[in-house]
């Protein structure tokens, strides 16, 4: 990195955190420090809902993904908008008119303390887990890649995020996401051109398509009915909409956002444009990986993106073989580039050339073959190492290929949306643990100034868990894969607890615990078998829950409980 690139990477930051601290400093009470006083305008809440799902992870893993696997990731959000109407018509309303602080307030005016804590305890535990993930997954990138030491990457993204979500809450949060989003969708369009600018000078947007095609990058939909398949269009529709209906309807990280609109309609109008925009926005994202595949077409491709690994090859036996590989590799894409001129060349005089695309298709499966065969001599090397590369194929591309200046820039769009998604988890723990678990369980009645201390004190509680769990955290598969599996695990059985609140009212507090209780145990056993992609759990979780506590109310008679 240049001077230039820590200039601009200093600055964006630093003018996000001291922004949020000077526009929200000074909350008097608890409505002004976690519902932003009600004063959130439509499109403030919709940038913030974008802004706290789109983490670091989104743009460091999702340009891997579609790197590796093509468009069809782009699937997995398909249940998003269906769902953000659902929440539209049902949740909202509700919400706003009990006035409740978080979303699991309602669970206690509807069963009992019992169920409200269980489902405060269930989302504390995997936001926890999400929220250091968070700051883990770009500073274990980072430090790879720069040299950073990781440990003090992790507390100066959590310390940074500390200081203006202590400061203004829940108002800080919201005003600051919305500076992060012009940062992050800067950096990502001003990417996408200057990659069409790199390419071949005869080579057109059209024709880049045609060679992502040809390798299978632009398979978008797919309609199988296999259930481990883990992207298609039948799970996006279920297993998505599950997912995002429990993720934004009961996930105090984003309820928090909306909770604080101006109206209800300013709410409503806040989600439906992240409906509008999530998908494409998704889409763009994932084809900016492609573009990547497109770009190292034509220029040298590592063996394995991840640093480390050819660190551990380097100090092992297999360093020979290692380099042997590389030299095939190497060879291979010189074949590759001289057939991709070609085609382009075909395609130029309206000619898609069949018989190159069959020997592009078998020229990626050679490349696939090299990088499977390099994956095992690293896990041979060192059996802990983490062979999955996805999620350094675009901050390779960022450090290696782009100009000084926008290095700089790009690494401030990650930063800053590890910062963004990070402030908006810690921002919820705080207040569910403030309002669900310490107020509701306290004996005696405090001020408003009290619970504003308490919840600026579990701010940085919880800030210190997400950093120190940051620092202990271990890497494995996919990152923003590993985020959406550790929501789906606890989600489904949350998410069944307010559907069965909302639509079944004959189901009364102590079936829907035990409901709960079994229904959550039982989606552990399934994920520990294995037998379903993690996605189809959402919808799992929900519908066990549903009836399972039908089951137990049916038992227990009609008038069998006594709501506590």
């Amino acid at each position: 990195m240049q001077q230039l690139d820590w200039l601009i990477l200093s600055v964006t930051l630093l003018f996000i955190v001291i922004y949020g601290v000077w526009k929200t400093k000074g909350s008097k009470n608890v409505e002004d420090y976690i519902l932003g006083n009600n004063e959130t305008p439509w499109h403030v809440v919709g940038l913030s809902v974008m802004a706290t799902q789109a983490s670091a992870i989104t743009f460091l893993s999702t340009p891997g993904q579609a790197y590796h696997d093509g468009m069809g990731f782009v699937q997995f959000y398909f249940g998003l908008p269906i769902a953000m109407v659902v929440i539209c018509v049902t949740f909202i309303p509700m919400y706003h008119r009990l006035k409740v602080y978080t979303a699991y307030e309602y669970l206690e005016q509807r069963f009992d303390l019992k169920t409200r804590s269980l489902a405060a305890i269930l989302f504390l535990v995997q936001r926890g887990l999400g929220t250091g993930l968070t700051i883990y997954a770009p500073s274990i990138i980072l430090s790879a890649l720069l040299g950073w030491n990781l440990t003090l990457l992790n507390i100066v993204i959590g310390v940074l995020v500390i200081i203006y979500t202590f400061s203004g809450g829940t108002k800080a949060v919201n005003v600051t996401q919305k500076q992060q989003m012009f940062v992050i969708m800067s950096g990502m369009f001003i990417t996408f051109f200057l990659i069409l600018h790199l390419l071949p000078n005869d080579m057109t947007f059209s024709n880049a398509m045609h060679i992502a095609g040809a390798n299978h990058k632009m398979d978008i939909v797919d309609f199988s009915i296999d259930p481990e398949t883990r992207y298609t269009f039948w799970s996006g529709i279920t297993g998505g909409f599950f997912l995002a209906l429990s993720y934004f309807g009961t996930d105090q990280s984003q309820v928090g956002r909306y909770l604080s609109g101006k109206s209800v309609r300013e709410s409503q109008m806040g989600l439906i444009m992240n409906g509008f925009l999530k998908v494409p926005m998704q889409f763009f994202i994932l084809l900016i990986g492609v573009m990547v595949f497109v770009f190292f077409q034509f220029n040298p491709v590592p063996l394995n993106f991840n640093p480390n690994n050819k660190v551990i090859i380097e100090h092992s036996i297999y360093k020979k073989e290692y380099n042997v590989l590389e030299q095939k590799l190497s060879k291979l894409s010189e074949d590759k580039k001289e057939i991709n001129l070609i085609y382009i060349d075909h395609l130029n005089q309206n000619y898609d050339n069949p018989i190159l695309r069959k020997e592009l298709v078998t020229l990626s499966n050679k490349e696939n073959d090299l990088r499977d065969q390099a994956r095992e001599l690293i896990s041979k090397a060192d059996k802990k190492s983490e062979t999955n590369d996805k999620d350094y194929v675009f901050i390779h591309f960022i450090l290696n290929y782009l100009p000084k200046g926008l290095i700089g820039l790009l690494l401030a769009v990650i930063l800053s949306a590890a910062m963004s998604s990070t402030a908006s988890g810690i921002n919820a723990l705080a207040s569910t643990t403030a309002i669900d678990i310490y107020k509701r369980n306290l004996k005696e009645e405090k001020s408003e100034k009290h619970y504003v201390n308490a919840t600026k004190f579990f701010t940085i509680l919880w800030g210190i868990i997400a950093i120190l769990f940051a620092c202990i955290g271990t890497l494995f598969e996919n990152l923003i894969q590993l985020v959406n599996i550790i929501g789906s695990i606890f989600y489904g059985t949350v998410l069944g607890i307010f559907l069965v609140g909302f639509y079944i009212k004959y189901v009364k507090a102590k079936a829907i615990f035990w409901g709960a209780v079994i229904s959550q145990l039982t989606i552990f056993y399934i994920y520990y078998l294995d037998v379903v992609s993690f996605l189809w759990l959402n919808f799992i979780g929900a519908m066990l829950t549903l009836l399972i506590s039908l089951l137990i109310q049916t038992i227990l008679g009609k008038d069998g409980e006594v709501i506590a």
